[in-house]
C-alpha cells in the first residue's frame, strides 16, 4: 500500500517492503506522526548526531532526512523499505546512514529517537549499546502505541539512561521523555543469552543455543520448535537444506548435527536472528557446510536449487496479524525447490496452512499433530 503521510516538513509518499498493491497496512502509524509533530511543535533542536532507533519502515528518517540522521534497525525489510521510501521522495543518496543492530553504534548521540519495539529485550540491548554515546545534553524521545508502552518499558529507559516520564495519549499513541544521567553507570549487557536444549529431542539433544536480543524464545526452547525437532526429516543424504525464517538456527543446526554432509542455508530478515543462528551453529562445532544470509526469504536463491525447506512462519507483522508473510515464504519455497523437493512447515492448527500448501503445491500431507500444532509436508511436483 502506497500512502501519503502529512508531516510538519511536507507530505511523504510511503510504502512497506516488499510493496504489494493488496497490502492494507500503512508504512507509518499514529506514533510516528505524534513524534514528528512533537519535534516540530516544541522546536526540538535536531542538530549534531541524530539517531533513530527502530524506525519500522523508514517514515521517521525520511521525514528527518534534512538532518542527516542515522537509522538503526533489526529488520532487513525495514531497511529496504527505508531505501525505497527515500528514493520515492527524492531524498539524496547518503542523507541517511543505515545501520543494523549488529553494527557498531555511533560514538556520539545528540538526539535519540526511539520507536519502541515489540521486544523489550531488543530495546534493552540497544539502549545499553547506545548508552556510552549519550551525554547529559542528549535529547531522548521515544514513541509507540499505548498498547506497546508498559511500565516495564519506562523502567528500562530509567534504569539504563535516566529519569523517564510519558506524555498524554493522542490517537492511541504516547511519547516517552528521558533525561540522561551520564554519572549513571549502565548495567552490564546480558545479551546474547545461551541455553542448553533438553535431552529428548533427537540429534539436537543437549545442543547449545545462542540468542541475541529480540530473537524468538530467547530464554528456552518453545513448544512449537520442540515438536518440530521431534519430527524433522533428519536423513537428508547430504541435501541442500534451507532453514527459512531461521530465528536462532536451532532447526538448521539440528539437521547439520544429524547429517554433516548436508548443506544448510540459514536465512531470516532479522539481523539479530541470523547472528544468533551463526553463533548457535558454531557453538556446537558442526563440521558441515553452512551459509548465513539476511534477506527477504528465499529471494535471490536460484529456482530449483534446493532439496528441502524447513519453515516455522510468523503470523504477525509487528502488532498486526497477517498471513502475508507465510504466503510469500511458501511461494518462494516452491520456486526454490527442485522437482521432488519438499517443504516442511510447522504451525498452529487454526492457521489452516494445509489449504495454502494445497493451492500452491497441489498437495499437503499431515506428518504429525498434537492439540496445538501440526507438521505439514508439501512436495514440489
Amino acid at each position: 500500500m502506497n500512502d501519503r503521510m502529512t508531516t510538519p516538513w511536507g507530505e511523504l509518499a510511503l510504502a512497506r517492503f516488499p510493496e504489494d498493491p493488496r497490502e492494507r497496512l500503512r508504512a507509518w502509524d499514529a506514533s510516528d506522526d505524534y513524534l514528528l509533530r512533537h519535534l516540530a511543535d516544541r522546536e526540538v533542536p535536531l542538530s549534531g548526531a541524530v539517531v533513530v532507533l527502530g524506525d519500522r519502515w523508514g517514515a521517521l528518517v525520511t521525514a528527518l532526512a534534512a538532518h542527516r540522521p542515522v537509522q538503526i534497525t533489526d529488520s532487513y525489510l525495514g531497511q529496504e523499505a527505508t531505501r525505497a521510501n527515500l528514493a520515492r521522495n527524492d531524498v539524496e543518496t547518503g542523507a541517511v546512514t543505515l545501520l543494523t543492530t549488529q553494527d557498531p553504534p555511533p560514538e556520539r548521540v545528540d538526539v535519540l529517537l526511539v520507536r519502541v519495539p515489540k521486544s523489550l529485550a531488543l530495546l534493552e540491548d540497544q539502549l545499553l549499546r547506545l548508552a556510552p554515546a549519550v551525554h547529559e545534553g542528549t535529547v531522548v524521545v521515544g514513541t509507540g502505541m499505548v498498547k506497546e508502552i508498559h511500565t516495564s518499558t519506562l523502567r528500562l529507559f530509567e534504569r539504563i539512561l535516566g529519569p523517564t516520564r510519558t506524555s498524554l495519549a493522542e490517537k492511541k499513541a504516547r511519547l516517552i521523555f528521558c533525561t540522561p544521567e551520564t554519572a549513571k553507570e549502565p548495567p552490564a549487557n546480558p545479551w546474547p543469552h545461551t541455553y542448553t536444549l533438553p535431552d529428548d529431542i533427537g540429534p539436537a539433544s543437549g545442543a547449545t543455543v545462542v540468542n541475541h536480543a529480540g530473537v524468538f524464545c530467547a530464554e528456552r526452547l518453545d513448544i512449537g520448535t520442540r515438536f518440530f525437532l521431534k519430527h524433522l526429516p533428519y536423513d537428508t543424504g547430504g541435501a541442500r537444506v534451507v532453514d527459512l525464517g531461521c530465528g536462532n538456527g536451532v532447526v538448521g543446526t539440528a539437521i547439520a548435527l544429524a547429517d554433516p554432509e548436508a548443506e544448510v542455508l540459514f536465512t531470516d530478515e532479522s539481523f539479530q536472528a541470523v547472528a544468533s543462528a551463526e553463533a548457535t551453529y558454531k557453538a556446537n562445532g558442526v563440521s558441515g557446510h553452512a551459509e548465513f544470509r539476511v534477506g527477504d526469504g528465499l529471494v535471490g536463491v536460484p529456482a530449483g536449487s534446493v532439496d528441502l525447506v524447513l519453515n516455522n512462519p510468523p503470523f504477525h507483522s509487528h502488532q498486526a496479524t497477517t498471513d502475508a508473510t507465510a504466503w510469500r515464504m511458501f511461494s518462494e519455497a516452491r520456486r526454490a525447490l527442485r522437482p521432488g523437493g519438499e517443504l516442511w512447515v510447522i504451525g498452529n492448527r487454526h492457521l489452516g496452512y494445509h489449504l495454502k500448501l494445497r493451492r500452491l503445491f497441489g498437495n499437503s500431507e499431515l506428518v504429525a499433530s498434537d492439540p496445538k500444532f501440526v507438521v505439514l509436508r508439501a512436495v514440489r511436483e
